[in-house]
């Protein structure tokens, strides 16, 4: 099989850490990143729209699709199911898209197990007790939600160990300008050159993959 042109990025951190806006500058930088619309069977919540922020469909649906193997990933979180696309994911990379998968470290070592070339990066705060400040501070959430936010995050950053990349986001910038190198590194691997430029590597005689 050829290898696809695309990198799979995965990228994952604990509540509060700041993957989205991170994922979302990263996307802004880059066009050829794009985002994993995800399958759920939540409810929309206000101004989310379907196909973009997810797909929303029924229980029934979902594991319908999740025997016939259509889900790259899945998983249950407070009682909803979530769930990525491998077709989409696989037409998105061959075609020389880069996407980036936002869930959590049980999804990505189901993707890592499918998938050994994906590129895994772990999203971190300074400290406990700083995610813990950015959480009170966005006024969201009950104390109560607050803590069990943080016993998650730990749980989380126990399997930090088990990715390729780990960036501490103390400074947005800094942090923004680290995960942009990452992706930009990931596109510069021999397998996804050759598949971008055949016509180059088959003048020497190389195979693209």
């Amino acid at each position: 099989m050829r290898s696809p042109a695309g990198s799979i990025l995965i990228v994952v951190a604990p509540s509060g850490a700041g993957k989205t806006s991170l994922v979302r500058a990263l996307m802004d930088a880059r066009v050829q990143i794009r985002h994993s619309v995800s399958f759920t069977t939540r409810a929309p919540r206000a101004g989310e729209r379907d196909g973009e922020d997810y797909c929303f469909i029924s229980e029934t649906d979902f594991r319908e699709r999740r025997i016939a193997g259509e889900f790259l990933e899945w998983a249950e979180v407070h009682g909803n199911l979530y769930g990525t696309s491998r077709k989409w994911i696989d037409e998105q990379t061959a075609a020389g898209a880069d996407i980036v998968l936002e869930i959590d470290w049980q999804g990505a070592r189901q993707v890592r197990s499918l998938y050994p070339d994906a590129v895994s990066i772990f999203i971190a705060p300074p400290s406990l007790e700083i995610l813990k400040e950015r959480l009170q501070s966005r006024a969201k959430d009950s104390a109560a939600v607050i803590e069990r936010r943080l016993a998650a995050a730990r749980n989380e950053l126990e399997h930090a160990a088990e990715f390729q990349y780990i960036i501490v986001n103390q400074d947005f910038n800094d942090a923004c300008q680290q995960l942009l190198c990452i992706a930009d590194a990931a596109r510069c691997r021999f397998t996804q050159q050759a598949a971008l430029r055949p016509a180059l590597f088959a003048e020497l005689g190389i195979p693209p993959g």
